[in-house]
């Protein structure tokens, strides 16, 4: 699963873009020029960065340690190059620190979209990978403590659309995206159509971007939490190719924290390289990790 391609968006404000792109093009040791309002970093490898403006964010910064607002020049997406997890990894996480040190922070409305390798995909993996979400909605929900601002952008996989899937079994990505785009309104070409804002987003799939995106994750620039949301999506991702099925019944948990661990070692979460991003996805859950049944544990 660490072999597969991937890409990631980190949104965050405190620092403007001009900066922003500063410190990448320094930390990549590449070149950045502006682009209007926008930035392009080209690193030593020649793959392009984008540091661009969202208008979701609430922009902020820091003045005498205390958050206040700032002007649209301090929203701040990055949107990387095509990357793989054991080449680039370390390198993500090093800026991410680094971006940090300069003064750059997540807020309640910025989140990490990461998007996986649509060629990689099947009809039958699509549809797994819509169970394997939406069968566990609730756990990933409370594991991410998605905040209630990003929610809008980011909902929980939906019911209807699942069973719809389910009951006819689309052999075709025709198929799946007719079932997809059913109940909206509005042309399916639109970048910022509103079946984008899920979880797990197909729109990004058939609207000529190519990817399979999950939109999970909140704002962060804590290098293990980021690693930990990339460990996971490819974990989930592989699951969805590999598996010949996957159901999209929702399993009784008793114990949510025993419940994530154990899922998380069945999907590839095995290992010491995993131990801090075990950690990480269930700190929030309740529960006992080593012990289903709390009179045991």
């Amino acid at each position: 699963m660490l072999t597969r391609k991937f890409g990631i968006e980190i949104e965050l404000t405190g620092i403007t873009r001009e900066k922003a792109a500063k410190v990448i093009a320094e930390h990549l040791q590449g070149s950045s020029r502006r682009q209007g309002g926008n930035f392009r970093v080209s690193d030593n490898e020649g793959r392009t960065w984008s540091i661009v403006y969202d208008g979701s964010l609430r922009c902020q910064r820091k003045v005498n340690g205390t958050r206040t607002t700032a002007g649209r020049e301090y929203s701040v997406e990055i949107v990387s190059p095509i990357l793989t997890y054991e080449k680039d990894i370390d390198t993500l996480q090093e800026m991410a620190r680094k971006l940090r040190k300069a003064g750059g922070f997540p807020n309640s409305t910025t989140g990490i979209h990461i998007h996986l390798n649509g060629r990689d995909h099947s009809p039958r993996s699509l549809r797994n990978f819509m169970n394997i979400i939406y069968s566990r909605n609730d756990l990933l929900y409370t594991s991410l403590q998605i905040k209630q601002e990003r929610i809008r952008y980011c909902r929980k996989m939906d019911e209807t659309l699942v069973q719809k899937m389910n009951k006819k079994k689309p052999k075709t990505f025709k198929e799946i995206e007719d079932i997809w785009y059913e109940g909206y309104y509005g042309g399916r070409g639109r970048h910022y159509h509103d079946s984008r804002y899920h979880f797990l987003n197909l729109h990004s799939f058939f609207n000529g971007v190519g990817t399979v995106e999950l939109r999970g994750f909140n704002g962060n620039l804590h290098a293990g939490k980021i690693r930990s949301y990339i460990l996971l999506s490819l974990a989930m991702n592989n699951q969805a190719l590999t598996q010949k099925f996957a159901s999209s019944k929702k399993p009784q948990i008793d114990n949510p924290k025993f419940a994530m661990r154990t899922w998380l070692n069945r999907i590839g979460f095995i290992g010491k390289e995993f131990k801090n991003p075990r950690d990480h996805l269930c700190k929030h859950l309740e529960g006992s990790a080593a012990w289903r049944f709390q009179e045991l544990a």
